[in-house]
């Protein structure tokens, strides 16, 4: 009798208890980043019962995320898991692992706390240099976390990375079953991680392609198709590309990547757009030549032409200056002892401040390269645009100014030698209207000549703005040794240095040259007059310097 009574108190406990446990729950989780509540809108949001976890957020329940919306499914019952995507409308892509949750290792330590009335334990581990603490109860006989970390420990409902970013448990309400209908859509053939990374990394920006492996070389056997010009025999490319309306705060890049298709040496190159916002521009030079564009005459004996803004005449404006380096990739087969040649060079720059030139517009982008090899070099352009929250210049004023690189170089268009003469370079431009925070972005790369020559020799630049210095400084570039490995084909010197190692006048080969920005203050409504010198050096025989300089104005209109 009294067995079968104790039988039954077990009995109705199991039952009490069982009944306490709940079969599935609903946690949501606040950010906090050093100490601030982050993202306060969109908590992270998980359901768990014993077989699986959710890892989600309100947003994606609400209907209000933007694209990528991602979503992790992790399976208990053999610690695997499943990440899907919706990447664009009606688009998905999963990705399946078996194996990562079973590599985490944690130490368990003693310490505990309570979290929503629950007894936590804590973990610690450490990824990629961040000490990550983990709270974790046991209570509830579930497993689960805001995120892949330590979802086989228990129930998280708290990380804790190095002290500043902070996931905690806010609430967390017991379910019968989690509701079959928020479970994410799984694409029917989950890719591999690398894969599933690289297509949501895409998806979070535009990408507008402008060349893919395209020759710039110099033959008389490159020509136009219906989708690229050819100009200089083949050392100028252009695309006619349609900017998106691109929003204020975004951030758009230019991405070149350059190989040596035949051609040895360092050679300067430019990605430039051609405005056409006025009655001439730089495309009727390219068509009908060099010469039909407006001229500028310093008093040095030669004449320089559409290298400067007219009243009726907008110059080339330069996204990106870049020189190519000794022969990557082609002469990969060149040996030395401890040298292991990259092959293909990547130019990236932030172009975010001339948006306002391009912004919502079709314009030819272009790509040159200066020489003379029929081989030349195989290059692909990329531009890609990211929404950013975060402005970093209130611009929406652009004005390009000048522009002395000789595109037009395989063309007959002269050499940047006009700072020879005192005058050197000066451009006279008129305000419609005030123009706040004058900024001129400029870029400046001196050239030719040997041991003599500009390239090799600090020269200074000073810019003036109307009859006043704004600004003088000498541009140098003293690291250039550390692209060695772009420069296979670089001569070797008995002094134990390479040709590529050598400082230069801003420029390295293998590199992009930055601009500087130059604060010209406020500018009235009306005429200015800006000006350029540099200390060029004399010709030695047939050999001569030069500098490729180009000047955009920007400003709040």
């Amino acid at each position: 009798m009294k067995q079968a009574f104790f039988l039954l108190l077990i009995l109705i406990t199991a039952i009490a208890y069982s009944q306490k446990q709940p079969v599935a729950v609903k946690v949501s989780y606040q950010k906090i980043s050093l100490g601030k509540v982050a993202d306060a809108d969109n908590p992270i949001i998980i359901f768990s019962d014993a077989h699986k976890t959710l890892v989600s957020n309100k947003s994606i329940f609400d209907g209000k995320a933007s694209f990528p919306i991602e979503q992790s499914l992790v399976y208990h019952i053999d610690s695997s898991y499943v990440i899907s995507a919706e990447w664009s409308k009606g688009k998905h892509i999963a990705t399946r692992d078996s194996v990562s949750l079973k590599k985490q290792s944690f130490e368990l330590l003693p310490d505990t706390k309570t979290i929503l009335g629950y007894k936590c334990k804590k973990a610690r581990t450490i990824i990629n240099s961040n000490t990550i603490e983990i709270w974790y109860t046991n209570d509830l006989k579930l497993k689960g976390a805001p995120s892949l970390l330590g979802q086989e420990l228990g129930l998280v409902l708290e990380t804790n990375r190095n002290g500043s970013y902070i996931v905690t448990a806010t609430n967390l309400e017991k379910l019968k079953s989690i509701p079959p209908a928020i479970l994410p859509a799984i694409a029917n053939r989950p890719v591999d991680m690398l894969t599933y990374r690289d297509v949501l990394w895409r998806s979070r920006f535009i990408t507008l392609p402008v060349f893919k492996d395209e020759i710039i070389n110099f033959s008389d056997a490159s020509k136009s198709n219906d989708s690229i010009l050819r100009f200089a025999n083949g050392t100028i490319a252009l695309r006619k590309i349609k900017f998106p309306e691109i929003n204020t705060g975004s951030q758009v890049f230019v991405e070149l990547k350059e190989q040596s298709n035949g051609d040895a040496y360092d050679r300067t190159g430019s990605v430039f757009l051609i405005p056409e916002d006025q009655q001439q521009s730089f495309m009727d030079g390219l068509r009908d030549g060099a010469t039909t564009l407006p001229e500028y005459d310093n008093g040095n004996g030669k004449k320089y032409h559409g290298i400067l803004r007219t009243n009726s005449y907008s110059p080339l404006l330069e996204l990106m200056r870049f020189f190519t380096p000794f022969g990557i990739k082609q002469y990969g087969h060149i040996q030395l002892k401890g040298k292991d040649w990259h092959e293909i060079v990547p130019y990236r720059q932030d172009v975010s401040e001339l948006t306002p030139l391009f912004s919502n517009k079709e314009m030819w982008v272009g790509v040159f390269i200066g020489n003379y090899d029929k081989g030349g070099h195989k290059v692909s352009l990329d531009i890609t645009i990211h929404k950013d929250e975060v402005q970093y210049n209130e611009d929406n004023f652009v004005l390009p100014l000048f522009n002395t690189v000789n595109v037009m170089e395989m063309a007959g268009q002269e050499y940047a030698t006009m700072f020879n003469s005192s005058k050197g370079l000066e451009v006279t431009f008129t305000l419609e209207k005030d123009v706040k925070n004058v900024r001129l972005r400029y870029i400046t790369t001196g050239h030719g000549g040997w041991e003599n020559g500009d390239e090799y020799l600090p020269k200074k630049n000073t810019i003036t703005l109307d009859g006043n210095v704004a600004f003088a400084f000498v541009p140098w570039r003293q690291d250039c040794g550390s692209y060695r490995l772009f420069n296979p084909a670089s001569g070797n010197f008995d002094n134990g240095l390479s040709s590529s190692d050598y400082s230069r006048s801003n420029w390295c080969p293998g590199t992009i040259t930055n601009p500087e920005f130059i604060d010209l203050g406020n500018l009235k409504a009306g005429t200015h007059t800006l000006t350029v010198t540099i200390p060029q050096g004399a010709p030695e025989g047939n050999s001569f310097s030069a500098w490729n300089v180009s000047g955009v104005l920007l400003g709040e209109e």
